[in-house]
């Protein structure tokens, strides 16, 4: 096929791709390079057709390249990185002529040639459903160290086995990493599934624990060099191979953004868009520079600029600046809705119904007051107070839609400079003077 028809065979899996050499998507198995035996086993699973992450993600595992992948819940990620991920395991059984069948007395620790963190029990035994479909075709052992099993039971029979594949949470695994019932001194290819996840419930730091418990790569750390062509990407000094890291998430925050910078080496971004998604224009970013005291009267000129029938929402970091914003826009002929953490159910029914029904269209919110509310026809959110972390402020745009979004950045948000500003970039976005130099 032509790069013109593999776009439009994208576009129409709502297939989105960033990074160098990416390697096409396959439009059926038998294009994925998967050996006849997982064929075989992909066959037997009753899977007939991959799905969008499946036809772009396997390729890319396969080239042991680093990835991240984006998709929704129930769209088919698991098979897709454990697929090439057996594929791996297998090579290396077959490079080092091990077998689980060798006879070999050693009993030192465990120690796997891939490993899968996942948040909770519920998604180890969800991975390890599906792995087990797949890894007695190729002779794979694969264990689940699972909570709410007493580890020194699990313990002796992980350091005892011959177990190619471990699939843990992060606080399971470093358990079992401190009582030395395994070593990650061969685990060469990680996944971390459900990543947005896993950093909401507190593992980033068991997460960085564990991979720079991994082996040492050339330069004295976990980061793969950056200057390498893609065909010395499997040896280091012709012996050591490289780890490939691959991450997955149903969302891309920014923490699981600075661990994959950290920690992979240009990586492959793909991002399997919902219907709704791809239909959807971009959210237009202005972000302007200015004193604290010029903010009310820069708000008065955007709410003058809101069409008919249009709503916008105004954010503040604290229920005080929430409450005198909205009594002197009232003050000033607005029709001005209030919402903060300290308000009833009952008034916040109201106050939404009053929404739904058109009698307010600026709705002045603090953030936790605005979580999980459905503000109808938002064109304009308006950042009156620049948060103090990059999530919360994509958390707060993402309100608009194909909006407006309009943030008032003043030098008491330097710590957020940085980070808004790369977010400007990517977005394609203008970036004022002041933030560039940041």
């Amino acid at each position: 096929m032509s790069e013109g028809d593999w776009r439009i065979f994208c576009a129409k899996f709502n297939i989105n791709y960033k990074g160098a050499r990416v390697p096409p998507p396959m439009r059926n198995w038998s294009e994925s390079k998967l050996s006849a035996e997982l064929l075989n086993g992909v066959q037997r699973a009753g899977y007939e057709k991959p799905s969008p992450i499946q036809m772009a993600a396997v390729p890319i595992g396969l080239e042991h390249r680093d990835l991240i992948g984006i998709a929704p819940t129930g769209s088919g990620m698991t098979a897709a990185f454990v697929l090439p991920m057996l594929m791996h395991v297998y090579n290396l059984m077959v490079e080092s002529e091990k077998s689980i069948d060798d006879d070999d007395d050693d009993q030192g620790p465990c120690s796997p040639y891939a490993l899968v963190l996942a948040p909770t029990r519920a998604h180890v035994l969800q991975i390890e459903e599906e792995t087990v479909k797949f890894a007695p075709y190729l002779g794979i052992n694969i264990f689940s160290i699972l909570a709410g099993q007493p580890i020194d039971e699990q313990g002796p029979r992980i350091r005892q086995g011959r177990f190619q594949v471990v699939i843990a949470s992060p606080f399971r695994l470093l358990h079992c990493l401190q009582r030395r019932y395994l070593v990650l001194n061969q685990c060469n290819y990680v996944v971390l599934d459900q990543a947005d996840r896993m950093i909401d419930m507190g593992f980033k730091d068991q997460v960085t624990e564990i991979l720079d418990s991994m082996p040492r790569l050339r330069n004295n750390n976990n980061m793969k060099p950056e200057n390498l062509d893609g065909e010395d990407e499997e040896e280091v000094d012709g012996k050591q191979v490289y780890r490939t890291t691959q991450v997955f998430s149903a969302t891309m925050p920014w923490a699981v953004e600075r661990l994959a910078r950290k920690y992979l080496r240009n990586p492959i971004v793909v991002r399997i868009c919902t219907e709704e998604e791809a239909n959807e224009p971009p959210i237009t970013q202005h972000v302007i520079m200015m004193k604290p005291s010029e903010k009310s009267r820069r708000l008065r000129i955007l709410l003058d600029e809101l069409g008919d029938g249009k709503t916008a929402i105004v954010f503040t970091n604290t229920k005080s600046d929430a409450c005198t914003i909205a009594k002197f826009l009232g003050k000033d002929g607005y029709r001005v809705a209030l919402l903060h953490w300290g308000m009833e159910g009952e008034q916040r029914r109201i106050i939404l119904d009053g929404l739904k029904n058109n009698e307010h269209n600026v709705l002045v919110a603090t953030n936790a007051a605005a979580y999980g509310i459905d503000v109808p026809h938002v064109a304009h959110v308006i950042n009156y107070d620049m948060p103090g972390d990059i999530d919360t402020y994509t958390n707060r745009i993402s309100r608009v839609g194909g909006g407006i979004s309009t943030t008032f950045l003043t030098l008491d948000d330097t710590d957020v400079f940085c980070d808004l500003k790369q977010l400007l970039v990517q977005s394609n976005c203008l970036v004022p003077p002041e933030l560039a130099q940041a």
